[in-house]
């Protein structure tokens, strides 16, 4: 009989397989700029079956704050490139967040709110001006309406802001973006905010593939690299890359301010001129990042930090501008289907017909349970 009972267990254990398991605490990046997506809601019901709690947007679409009402999923959401002028102006920062924190905060986990992205660094000049301003208006309103111990805010930057990046010990920012960079982190020292950067090994990798190792960038087994300072060793780019935004954040004065990844992923299609944009690399870069992300490891140089990271992106994208790789980051395909295995712990991920799934888990259930009694009765009997 106990023969019986492990074999029902492990048939139960693969069942719920299909629910899902996401419990790694990595993030996700919800990008919507497609026109083939599920709805909000759906996208709600998949991400609760992956039990994934946190989720970054690119805006503040009360479609999808509503979706997730009572889910308990934590949302950064954001102040887009386009607003900085405006909302640099207290009124209009509190005119913003009454309108999209205050009316669905007591139901949606609203937790951050991200002015701008990657504004530093690139075409509009004006909007670096706009930057820091419209940061401290929107934190500025939270106070005003009793929402900053729940909320906080930040901004997201590209790597381009990095002048210097290895080795990580010499990590720097380029000149010219150190007058907007310096007041910026002296406002996430005195409000205690991360700094966001987007980090992408793979775009180093495309750019020099003779002289990057994949292996390096892929968290593959590799002779690695060691900074000359400290002697310490990097297995993988990424961790080097957190080191040297840490580096160039210590020049600058500053070792209270933490470093978070509020991008990183790999695209599974590219162009020809795109090396390395495959379906296998992108499957083996994020599984092998959320093994690490399980073993709750720091970098080389913060090794008590534990990294905290969102993936990009959930979908593909058929609507991004750029090369294909552009339109093609998702662990999703549109109509729910995994682009590649995730591989991490013994999930299987569902696809977007939630409820035929659900049913289905259901029906496994009842027939082991039917099961279950039928060998009990013929015991009995």
């Amino acid at each position: 009989m106990a023969a019986i009972f492990r074999t029902l267990l492990l048939l139960l254990t693969i069942s719920e397989s299909f629910v899902g398991i996401f419990s790694i605490g990595v993030g996700v990046n919800y990008g919507r700029i497609a026109n083939n997506l599920p709805s909000p809601s759906h996208v709600s019901v998949l991400l609760k079956s992956l039990n994934i709690s946190r989720v970054k947007v690119y805006d503040a679409d009360p479609t999808v704050l509503g979706a997730f009402a009572g889910t308990n999923v934590e949302f950064i959401i954001a102040v887009g490139n386009d607003l900085l002028q405006k909302v640099r102006d207290p009124q209009q920062a509190q005119t913003w967040v009454q309108q999209n924190v205050q009316p669905y905060i007591s139901q949606t986990k609203i937790t951050c709110i991200t002015v701008g992205n990657e504004v530093l660094g690139g075409q509009d000049q004006l909007a670096a001006t706009y930057l820091l301003p419209a940061m401290k208006a929107i934190y500025g309103a939270l106070v005003d309406l009793g929402l900053s111990k729940q909320v906080y805010v930040t901004t997201a930057h590209s790597l381009q802001i990095l002048a210097t990046s290895f080795p990580p010990s010499r990590g720097a920012f380029k000149e010219d973006m150190v007058q907007y960079i310096q007041p910026i982190l002296n406002f996430h020292a005195q409000v205690d905010s991360p700094f966001f950067i987007n980090a992408y090994p793979y775009f180093a990798y495309k750019s020099d593939p003779n002289n990057v190792q994949l292996e390096y960038v892929l968290f593959e087994p590799n002779s690695g690299a060691v900074d000359p300072n400290t002697n310490l060793k990097y297995d993988n780019m990424l961790y080097a890359q957190i080191d040297a935004v840490y580096s160039a954040i210590k020049a600058l004065g500053h070792t209270d301010v933490e470093v978070k990844i509020s991008e990183t992923g790999w695209p599974s299609k590219g162009d020809e001129d795109e090396p390395g944009a495959t379906v296998q690399n992108a499957g083996i870069y994020n599984r092998n990042l959320m093994q690490r992300m399980q073993q709750e490891q720091g970098t080389p140089a913060h090794p008590s930090q534990p990294i905290d990271i969102y993936l990009f992106a959930l979908f593909n994208e058929n609507q991004k501008s750029g090369p294909t790789s552009e339109r093609n980051f998702g662990l999703y395909y549109p109509d729910g289907t995994l682009v590649y295995s995730l591989g991490v712990q013994s999930y299987v991920l569902p696809r977007m017909d939630y409820s035929s799934s659900k049913k289905n888990a259901l029906s496994i259930f009842s027939f082991l349970i039917l099961l279950l009694g039928s060998l009990l009765f013929a015991k009995d009997r």
